[in-house]
């Protein structure tokens, strides 16, 4: 999808890492979920790709501590959502606990 909406191979494999992070949050932490892509359209014409990762697993406690650099709640790198935050040009996301967790994130056409 990536590929078709027009960016680069190198742009697409940084939008796959981003996704292939999501999906991996999912499985790791709140298994079932779902990743879902589907073009952006914005202001002033620019395209993109927006991809909504969501679960109703536990949540995350503190947000903020998870964007953190290092941080992780499972002995990783802690790489994962500061990661997809910087591969990323919007990243959005809403967690309440006990209620799951939805991470938007979006890329647009330079």
């Amino acid at each position: 999808m990536a590929l078709q909406t027009g960016f680069t191979v190198s742009e697409a494999t940084l939008i796959a890492t981003a996704i292939s992070e999501l999906a991996r949050n999912i499985v790791s932490y709140a298994n079932p979920g779902s990743v879902t892509l589907k073009p952006a359209n914005g202001a002033n014409g620019a395209v993109g790709i927006t991809i909504i990762a969501s679960d109703s697993g536990p949540g995350i406690a503190d947000i903020a501590q998870a964007l953190r650099d290092g941080y992780s709640s499972s002995g990783g790198l802690g790489l994962g959502l500061p990661g997809v935050r910087r591969l990323m040009d919007e990243f959005d996301i809403n967690s309440r606990a006990g209620g799951g967790t939805t991470v938007t994130v979006t890329k647009w056409l330079p």
